[in-house]
């Protein structure tokens, strides 16, 4: 399981886009395999090319693909992404989108973005208070008016 945090701020800390090694070499990937591993981790994030950029001169959205691509290099078969759009500009946004549609790994995402539950997701889980309140899929939970509404979700 891999965990992609809401800022990624708090997840990248090497003075370079580096940091997507540093996970597959705290895993003990040989070090011949991580370079292949960083590649397809920063391919699939739409951030090929970016190894030597400092992350703190990237965009919001660039910095969430780099943080992806951090936690894409460890091969998880579930992520975590938390609020992935979050902060993001219309632009970043449908980036963003376009890179979740490509994904192969089982998907858990806490967000409050339904235009992006709707964009992404085929099943949602309602959650308040820490307890399921509905569980379904994307469409029903869409069309049910009064449990949007009971529970402060809008409709995309």
């Amino acid at each position: 399981m891999g965990i992609v945090l809401q800022d990624p701020d708090d997840q990248l800390f090497s003075p370079t886009v580096d940091d997507v090694a540093l996970g597959p070499l705290h895993m003990g990937i040989p070090e011949a395999e991580i370079h292949g591993r960083v590649e397809r981790a920063l391919a699939s994030a739409g951030m090929a090319g970016f190894e030597r950029r400092r992350p703190h001169r990237l965009s919001l959205g660039q910095r969430k693909r780099v943080a992806i691509a951090t936690v894409l290099s460890m091969n998880p078969s579930v992520l975590v992404l938390d609020e992935p759009s979050a902060g993001l500009d219309p632009r970043g946004r449908r980036g963003l989108i376009r890179r979740l549609l490509e994904l192969p790994q089982t998907m858990l995402v806490p967000t409050h973005d339904m235009r992006l539950v709707a964009e992404v997701f085929p099943r949602v889980v309602v959650m308040d208070e820490g307890r399921i309140v509905a569980d379904r899929p994307t469409d029903a939970i869409l069309a049910d008016d009064a449990l949007l509404e009971a529970y402060g979700l809008e409709l995309p």
